[in-house]
């Protein structure tokens, strides 16, 4: 687990267009953030500076009060300590699930056996260890592919729609299950996503954001509560989310 700090964080792709202005916000260790917007907003892009795969503009991410990325240096994403899920899954289809799961742990061969069976029967997948990728379904796939991010133990999980090709009744199990793991691990994560439900139901902490700008933040709780009077801006994405 790992605390988290993001400061004055701006980004731009093309000079003078600036997809990401002045963000700022922090997580404790433990704490599971959503980020909530529509398409094109800007918030897989600042999941990508904060795993160190695209290079911030101007301000810094900070972990456990250590900076690894501003405009004087950045940490090379391998050496952040950050596990990644993409919508893709991206799972090895040469590899069996066990090994997928297995790939990214640095111990003994039987130790990350261990550690990945274990993650395998948390997440209700165990008894397909030994099939390969396209012999399970799409849920079983990402809920695999969330157990290999997580199995090199990262101080920060970040997920990138996690559950945005999955079906509504499997969506909602498998978020569920995935904030109680999460919670019973202590791990701090970031949940990218334009689902209002994923944010409400999974997270601590939400942000929203709208043409690269954070237009509100708080608990699941204060976002649920605001209403389209209070910001018309806001309830237009939470609307069209």
């Amino acid at each position: 687990m790992a605390s988290l700090e993001v400061k004055d964080l701006s980004h731009s792709y093309i000079r003078g267009k600036s997809v990401l202005k002045e963000i700022n916000f922090s997580l404790e260790a433990g704490e599971i953030l959503s980020i909530l917007g529509p398409s094109g907003c800007g918030k897989t892009t600042l999941l990508r500076i904060i795993a160190g795969l695209e290079k911030e503009t101007s301000g810094s991410v900070n972990i456990d009060d250590h900076i690894i990325s501003d405009h004087l240096h950045t940490v090379l994403t391998e050496n952040r300590n950050i596990g990644l899920v993409v919508q893709e899954r991206a799972l090895f289809p040469h590899l069996t699930i066990i090994n997928n799961v297995m790939f990214g742990i640095k111990e003994t061969k039987s130790k990350k056996y261990e550690i990945a069976m274990r993650l395998l029967k948390l997440f209700k997948v165990d008894k397909y260890a030994y099939n390969f990728p396209n012999e399970i379904s799409s849920g079983e796939q990402q809920r695999v592919a969330i157990a290999r991010a997580m199995a090199p133990n990262p101080g920060i999980l970040l997920m990138d729609e996690p559950f945005g090709t999955l079906d509504q009744s499997l969506t909602h199990q498998l978020r569920t299950e995935t904030r109680k793991i999460l919670k019973d691990n202590n791990t701090t994560a970031i949940i990218v996503s334009h689902d209002f439900d994923d944010a409400i139901s999974m997270s601590d902490k939400v942000i929203v954001i709208d043409d690269g700008q954070i237009v509100q933040s708080g608990s699941a709780k204060d976002i649920t509560h605001i209403s389209p009077e209070k910001s018309l801006k806001l309830g237009s994405i939470i609307s069209n989310s």
